[in-house]
């Protein structure tokens, strides 16, 4: 199996749709460079307008948890914490590309 990457999800939930908007700017601000990050994203629901996702790419699962375990890690995504959807067990996964394919309208 080839590795196509690490997919992390951080659920958030509030009614502050601006307010995450912000932090998910900061944040990604404080990430800029980081060994292995791909890009990210910040999605809302569109079946509870008050859930949001923040989805991280990753090249493979030993840079994000080179990042993870790094001291930098807490600080960086702060920006976002308050926002962290802690109605959940685990506000966060972490995904195994396991495949991919493109559809006809992609770049």
């Amino acid at each position: 199996m080839t590795d196509g990457g690490v997919r992390v999800l951080l659920y958030h939930v509030t009614d502050d749709a601006a307010g995450i908007e912000a932090a998910y700017h900061e944040a990604g601000d404080r990430l800029a460079g980081t060994p292995g990050l791909l890009g990210n994203e910040l999605l809302r629901s569109v079946h509870a307008e008050n859930g949001f996702v923040v989805v991280s790419s990753w090249a493979d699962l030993a840079a994000f948890d080179a990042w993870e375990q790094g001291a930098g890690h807490k600080d960086q995504t702060a920006p976002l914490r308050p926002y962290r959807d802690l109605s959940l067990a685990r506000p966060y996964a972490v995904y195994r590309v396991a495949a991919t394919r493109s559809g006809p309208d992609a770049p």
